[in-house]
């Protein structure tokens, strides 16, 4: 450490020598006091496989800061897991756990003030809310990603669980072993689930922003690399503390961009138009849906990883991940923004050709008998541009966003009656026992942040998906959110919201409702199953609306009351207001 490098942690010892004396009733000595103190903070606990091998991490980077003359701090906020809330009201809690997160490690990083911080995580609401917590701190930071779970057979993820439960409640020719053989190989190692979810999307976002290492996010979690990787964070946090970079001077519009350009390239999770947007506004930037619909009508998709596409993350990072991403599309990219590597971006991808990164990985798809093309696509061989699009109307003046890298030709364009639920449970209820017919337009509303707190529809998404007479037919559209690994014309974060008079909470069954993803539009073109004049429905609505109250909903208390009555519209992160 350069003696003549500012050490913030100092000033507090000047102030009530207990502090001293507090750590050093710890296993401190009197020289760790004199150096650089760097709060290592992860999501390690027992939830689920995304956080249960973080303390793993956690060592290795404590280590590579004792490496290089720093004083680690191990701080712990466990993360929950949305496959694990499926079905039940637990799932109402999980949108609003990534602001608690938020909010904790704000805590841990100001109550004395630290050099340096490291987070460490893997899955969907941790990593934004470390990536939150980050730009709210403004301090030297480095994030470790959690890396990929191992592909369940025949390259098959943990999402299959939708078809298995489909199967299990209409008692469709399912065997108690079949069931038991998915639940012991559905999820056969620690790390992030093996789609390109919401968990790997956030991984990979926390790369592209230049927060991570390169090549760090989607390691397989088994393997040495994202052990070695590990340490070289703890080393290079000392490095950021010593030249001063902290995360704000990383979390510039120009590495917003690029963020967004990389979603739309690998097909990401729909949940990073909550995230991105939400991460941010904790540096005053406003990250407006149009600059997501603008990028995904430039930039090619080029990742074949599942649900979009055909392979697992493990596949995607021996391709060459992230970096053969942005290595790709490096033209449409802002080579010039720092990284927490202390070079641009253009450098660290240089670096990683001439140190043979790429050549030295790839040989693990070999493995598989797969070569880098088929799991990253060639340009010149990729037909579709961008993933998602912000779709508006006058049932989203604000927007709503759809995932149309994972949805067929056939329905990027379709009319059809709505059949309206004011739960997810009372239509996931009506596609198992067959009360949805081919072609309908399905609503569950009063599942956004000010309703419900924004839950997942993965359950209702997955049954809709496994119904062969519905797959190719039938849209849903919703407040709520959905998983990343949704599948099929599933429109979400429709906004505003049914919960504060979103014109969702006036549409009736048999409504007409067109959805065209090419044209960008959402709206009611019919009512009662006649063609009407915008004039006209929109009379229609505004009666409908007299005299509306939202549903009593069940007892809210502690967070998620306060979450449901401070949330923002999903369209501006959901964060907390």
């Amino acid at each position: 450490m350069n003696n003549s490098a500012k050490i913030r942690s100092h000033s507090a010892r000047e102030l009530w020598s207990q502090f001293d004396a507090l750590q050093l009733g710890m296993d401190w000595d009197e020289e760790d006091l004199g150096k650089p103190q760097i709060l290592v903070e992860d999501v390690f606990g027992d939830s689920h496989p995304g956080s249960t091998h973080l303390n793993l991490l956690t060592e290795q980077a404590v280590i590579g800061v004792f490496e290089k003359g720093g004083r680690p701090a191990k701080y712990h906020v466990t993360d929950v897991c949305d496959g694990c809330a499926q079905g039940h009201d637990g799932m109402n809690y999980v949108l609003a756990s990534r602001e608690v997160m938020t909010d904790m490690i704000e805590v841990h990083g100001s109550f004395v003030p630290w050099d340096g911080l490291i987070l460490i995580s893997s899955c969907d609401k941790s990593v934004p809310a470390h990536l939150k917590a980050a730009a709210r701190l403004d301090l030297p930071t480095i994030f470790i990603p959690g890396g990929s779970m191992r592909p369940a057979p025949d390259m098959s993820t943990s999402i299959r669980a939708g078809e298995i439960s489909l199967r299990q409640k209409k008692n469709e020719n399912i065997s108690e072993r079949e069931v038991r053989d998915f639940k012991l190989t559905g999820a056969p190692s620690f790390g992030a689930c093996q789609f390109l979810g919401t968990a790997s999307t956030m991984q990979a976002m926390a790369e592209a922003l230049g927060l991570a290492l390169p090549g760090s996010a989607l390691v397989p979690a088994t393997m040495r690399d994202i052990y070695r990787l590990a340490r070289v964070a703890g080393k290079q946090i000392m490095k950021l503390v010593e030249n001063g970079i902290t995360a704000r001077t990383i979390l510039t519009p120009a590495a917003f961009r690029n963020a967004i350009k990389v979603h739309a390239a690998i097909g990401g999770s729909t949940n990073a138009t909550l995230h991105l947007p939400s991460i941010a506004r904790e540096i005053g930037l406003e990250l407006a849906p149009e600059v997501f619909d603008e990028i995904n009508h430039q930039v090619p998709h080029i990742g074949n990883v599942y649900p979009s596409g055909k392979y697992p993350t493990e596949a995607f990072w021996f391709a060459g991940g992230i970096p053969m991403v942005q290595w790709l599309i490096r033209d449409q990219l802002d080579l010039d923004v720092l990284t927490v590597t202390g070079q641009t971006l253009g450098a660290n991808l240089e670096t990683l050709w001439q140190e043979g990164f790429f050549e030295r990985i790839e040989g693990y798809l070999r493995n598989y008998g797969l070569k880098r093309e088929q799991v990253i696509r060639p340009l010149a061989e990729t037909k579709e541009i961008g993933s998602i699009a912000v779709l508006k109307g006058n049932l989203a003046p604000e927007g709503a966003v759809v995932k149309y890298a994972a949805v067929a030709e056939s329905m990027m364009k379709h009319i059809g009656p709505a059949k309206v639920f004011d739960s997810e449970e009372a239509c996931h209820q009506a596609i198992v026992e067959n009360r949805v017919e081919p072609g309908m337009v399905l609503f569950i509303r009063y599942e956004g942040p000010r309703g419900s707190g924004m839950p997942e529809m993965v359950m209702t998404t997955e049954a809709l998906m496994s119904d062969s007479r519905l797959s190719n037919s039938t849209v849903l559209v919703t407040d709520g959110r959905f998983s990343g690994a949704t599948r099929g014309p599933c429109i979400g974060h429709v906004s505003p919201e049914a919960a504060v008079g979103g014109p969702i909470a006036f549409v009736e069954d048999g409504d007409l409702i067109e959805v065209d993803i090419h044209e960008r539009r959402l709206r009611i073109t019919g009512i009662a199953g006649k063609p009407s004049a915008a004039a006209a429905i929109e009379a229609v609505l505004a009666e409908r609306k007299t005299g509306w109250k939202p549903p009593k909903s069940k007892l809210k208390k502690g967070v998620f009351r306060r979450y449901t009555e401070r949330a923002a519209s999903a369209m501006q992160g959901a964060g907390l207001e």
